[in-house]
């Protein structure tokens, strides 16, 4: 059987491309179809002799300023062929799921999210851009939106990552789905058997969605020992924030290796996650560690969250909620209430062989109904 995998772009590793790489287990020798392709960076885990890039790929500097190439990508994505193949599978967050295929190709999308940008969080990117840059969106958008809408309509199949997106698709495109959670490398992460250190931890990008001064602000407040590892554009204000209290007991690792932030894992008495995610594999990661996460309760993590059992929840994306919420943890924890090895089972049943299985099954259920 011939198979063509679709994804958006391929130019950093994270949760999406780790989907296209667990679609890659299970078909081997597809061909991968991207709109850019960056071999310095990808080219070990895809190989540039599987990858067929659009004509966006042509365009000076494309691997780095593909997100404003948006008016692009509906056509970059249409324009490849796929005559010649018997499945077509797709990995979207934004316009790869619009290829058009043969009505005899079934088209199998694993949707991350409708475009967040066009529709629910459009608001809040429009307020984070420059004036000349939410012109271009208000002028941009209405036709962007059009085109999602109908392009979701020729998918044979859709499967998302979460309940959550379940419900976005459903809202946006007035079409059901199906959840499989994503893969997630629980096989490299086990606990330490060590007892827990006197740390909580943040793992993030630093992005305004994320958060993470929450947790600073938290930890700063009460005097609580914070590790916050990563980087990005929010650097020096979160650093910033952490200064700003006296007796600051926060210390940044910047980037480090996953050896590095395994390790950082395996010792904190917990993860503080102050995201509203689609999913969220970073929280699953820390609880295949044997750690416990206190998590925004809201999105992806009111499914791989149980709360009293592998973390507990706040309500709001308040400092004081975050307070609390690690009040009532280390008041848990102090009680034993959380079992290690409930945490690291929960956490195994994200893994990526599970995905694989489920992804399969799934495929072969519309494969059969193709052949009728």
């Amino acid at each position: 059987m011939k198979v063509a995998i679709v994804h958006d772009w391929l130019v950093n590793y994270g949760g999406a491309e780790r989907v296209v790489e667990a679609m890659l287990s299970i078909y081997p020798d597809a061909d991968i179809y991207t709109l850019v392709y960056d071999e310095a960076k990808m080219g070990k885990i895809f190989p540039k002799e599987k990858v067929h890039t659009s004509f966006v790929q042509n365009i000076p500097g494309a691997t780095k300023i593909y997100t404003k190439l948006l008016s692009f990508m509906p056509r970059a994505f249409e324009s490849f062929d796929f005559s010649g193949y018997d499945l077509v599978l797709c990995s979207s967050s934004s316009c790869a799921k619009g290829v058009i295929t043969p009505p005899s190709v079934p088209h199998i999308a694993y949707v991350h999210s409708p475009m967040r940008y066009a529709w629910d969080q459009y608001h809040d990117y429009q307020k984070r851009s420059s004036a000349l840059v939410g012109f271009f969106m208000d002028l941009q958008m209405p036709s962007i939106r059009l085109w999602d809408y109908v392009s979701s309509q020729r998918i044979d199949k859709i499967i998302t990552n979460s309940n959550y997106i379940r419900r976005r698709i459903k809202k946006y495109w007035n079409l059901d789905s199906d959840v499989i959670y994503p893969p997630v490398d629980t096989d490299r992460l086990e606990p330490n058997g060590k007892p827990a250190e006197d740390f909580y931890v943040v793992f993030s990008r630093f992005v305004p969605y994320k958060r993470i001064d929450l947790a600073i602000s938290a930890c700063g407040k009460t005097g609580r020992k914070l590790v916050v590892i990563g980087g990005g554009s929010q650097e020096a204000e979160l650093k910033s924030l952490a200064a700003s209290f006296k007796d600051s007991n926060i210390t940044f690792t910047g980037r480090i290796s996953d050896d590095e932030v395994k390790d950082y894992l395996q010792h904190c008495k917990a993860m503080i996650f102050s995201a509203e995610e689609d999913f969220g594999i970073i929280p699953v990661e820390a609880q295949a560690c044997g750690r416990p996460v206190i998590a925004f309760g809201k999105g992806g993590s009111l499914e791989t969250v149980v709360d009293g059992v592998t973390g507990v929840f706040f309500d709001n994306q308040e400092q004081d909620a975050v307070i609390e919420a690690l009040n009532k943890f280390e008041e848990l924890d102090s009680k034993n209430q959380f079992d290690q090895q409930k945490i690291v089972e929960h956490a195994k049943s994200f893994s990526t062989q599970r995905f694989c299985n489920q992804l399969k099954d799934k495929i072969n259920e519309v494969l059969k109904d193709f052949s009728k």
